[in-house]
């Protein structure tokens, strides 16, 4: 799903234009805003003109639950914790070769922040 940038002002022709400079880049991409303002829309822009072959995994950390974040984001394996019936690699191997949005990382347990550090 191709999203693009709505808007003719010149602010949005200058957002288009470094969307498309940032994305020819492997760099990491660090998108600041307030709650609301597109920031999951442009990382999105990004993605679809990156040429990347993975897929595009946005994840909204504060959404889930305490317990399961270093699940979901790490994977686990099967019989690791009730309920965990089968192997699951997690969101953060999903978005391999593709690109991984962090929206509200903040929000994330300090553990899981310092987990993160190392795949950073």
């Amino acid at each position: 799903m191709a999203v693009d940038l709505i808007g003719d002002s010149p602010a949005m022709e200058r957002l288009r234009n470094r969307v498309t400079t940032i994305a020819r880049t492997p760099l990491p991409v660090l998108i600041r805003g307030e709650t609301g303002t597109g920031k999951e829309v442009v990382a999105r822009a990004i993605h679809d003109r990156s040429g990347r072959t993975g897929q595009f995994v946005a994840i909204n950390c504060g959404a889930i639950a305490e317990e399961l974040v270093a699940a979901e984001l790490f994977g686990h394996r099967k019989g690791a914790f009730s309920g965990a019936v089968e192997d699951r690699p997690g969101l953060v191997r999903a978005a391999e070769g593709g690109t991984l949005f962090l929206d509200e990382i903040g929000d994330l347990p300090l553990p899981v922040q310092a987990s993160f550090l190392r795949v950073l």
